[in-house]
């Protein structure tokens, strides 16, 4: 069993450092390991395939481009086509979820990213001289993780390409997860249409409503926000590697760029476009901030559809108690019989992540200065997060809450028959002030609004009971 608390001894341009034997990262990430102890979170995955792609596409690119050198190493000459292929495999493996440990850079770090990139060079350099036959203590190794897994990259167009590849590795998915939901809540509509009930605002009775009119208005606003996301997604399509270090494209191919994008088209599957200036795609983060713009926007939405939830949940003996919420769990440590309205609660919870996350991006999205934003790896980490949020949230809140909401409709008719707002209806006929005066004697009396009007003698009673038709309420229009 080797020792797990083996070293070696790797190298970068400050000197020499100390590495776990069996890390195939390398010094510079290291360095970071040791400056960095902030925050004990590790990458998301989405950070990891991304990058991992864009070395998968250079590496690609610069081989059919002839840039990779052979490589003469103790007396062998190792062709530069081997070398790149060797990152290619090495790349592959970690696209395809191998080596997840090895990626362990803090989210908060250098500026820009540069600790993430060089955990990830170092890392495909490492796996790719195994692959060709190199120990991870060689004294000399044929792969480098600047020279060779780096070329033609930059931190600096490497960093806000991963940005936008990782959020869109999980947009279908995202969107598909919104989708359910805005299903679910239209098959709620559709099965409450039939429940007329008491419509509140300002947390006050108003004029009735249909219970799946309330929930199909909860469906529509998840499809537009859908919308809003999907069409905030165009603009992280459009992609600056190729960039390098400024946006001038020093030291990279004239070709570079649009090969990248057309690689990376080809590898991921998804719909890239080339950037049309190279140093807006560095110096702004304008798309990334859009983009999680759209997602905050979900995340009120769906905080507002959660306190909805449990006010209709209220109770059940003392509040609304207008449905009837799934019980997952206990909801008292003291309390027996206690039911809460978890699923509705941890939605809140998750989405005020995302929009404290939203003010991280935008503040970071702001502070970049003339080349470069320098704050990029806090927009990616909490972006990734968001997405990653969004998707378990709602998905649980699907399958565990909204497909099992029951109707109590005992309660919803019982609380609209005590609504004297319904008077609203008579205005056209009996005028507002004779409403108001019904309205007041009817809750004074607890007496309904069809009692009082019948007793003044402002309707006859086949009139009342025409015009305060609830159902025909819920339609709108004048009442006659």
């Amino acid at each position: 069993m080797a020792d797990k608390d083996a070293i070696r001894t790797e190298k970068d341009s400050l000197g020499e450092v100390k590495v776990p034997a069996g890390a195939y990262w390398g010094a510079q990430t290291q360095r970071a390991i040791y400056n960095f102890p902030i925050t004990g979170l590790l990458p998301y995955p989405a950070f990891v395939w991304s990058m991992a792609m864009i070395k998968r596409a250079a590496a690609e690119v610069n081989r059919d481009l002839g840039l990779f050198r052979d490589k003469e190493l103790d007396g062998l000459i190792i062709a530069g086509e081997t070398i790149a292929e060797a990152i290619m495999q090495a790349a592959d493996e970690v696209i395809a979820g191998q080596w997840a440990d090895q990626f362990v850079v803090d989210p908060i770090q250098a500026g820009a990213g540069t600790s993430h990139n060089m955990n990830v060079n170092e890392v495909l350099a490492n796996r790719s001289n195994e692959i060709l036959g190199y120990d991870l203590d060689a004294a000399r190794k044929p792969v480098h993780p600047n020279d060779h897994v780096n070329m033609a990259q930059s931190t600096n167009d490497t960093i806000p390409t991963a940005i936008r590849l990782g959020v869109l590795w999980r947009l279908d998915q995202l969107l598909k997860t919104l989708d359910e939901l805005a299903q679910a809540l239209r098959e709620r509509a559709s099965e409450f249409d039939n429940v007329i009930k008491s419509g509140r605002t300002h947390l006050q009775d108003a004029v009735p409503v249909r219970l799946g009119q309330e929930f199909a208005a909860y469906a529509r606003a998840v499809e537009r926000d859908r919308e809003k996301i999907a069409q905030s997604a165009d603009g992280l399509r459009r992609l600056g590697i190729g960039g390098t270090a400024t946006g001038t494209g020093l030291n990279a191919h004239p070709e570079y760029h649009e090969r990248m994008v057309r690689v990376l088209s080809r590898l991921t599957g998804l719909t890239l476009y080339e950037s049309d200036d190279l140093f807006e795609s560095m110096q702004s983060m304008a798309d990334p901030v859009h983009f999680s713009g759209a997602l905050r926007t979900l995340a009120q939405d769906l905080a507002r559809i959660a306190n909805d939830i449990r006010l209709l949940s209220s109770g059940p003996s003392t509040g609304l108690a207008e449905i009837q919420l799934p019980a997952v769990q206990p909801g008292s440590s003291i309390m027996p019989g206690k039911v809460n309205p978890v699923l509705a609660e941890m939605l809140n919870m998750a989405m005020f992540q995302v929009m404290g996350n939203d003010l991280t991006v935008m503040l970071a999205g702001q502070a970049g200065q003339l080349e470069l934003n320098v704050m990029m790896p806090i927009i990616a980490y909490n972006l990734f997060q968001s997405v990653d949020i969004i998707i378990n949230a709602v998905g649980v809140f699907t399958t565990k809450l909204v497909r099992g909401v029951e109707v109590n409709r005992e309660k919803a008719e019982g609380w609209l028959a005590k609504n004297a707002i319904l008077v609203t209806a008579l205005n056209p006929v009996i005028g507002y002030q004779k409403g108001a005066e019904v309205a007041k004697e009817a809750m004074s009396t607890n007496r309904t609004v069809r009692e009082v009007v019948v007793e003044k003698g402002y309707l006859s009673a086949e009139e009342a009971d025409r015009l305060l038709d609830v159902r025909n309420l819920t339609e709108g229009g004048i009442q006659k």
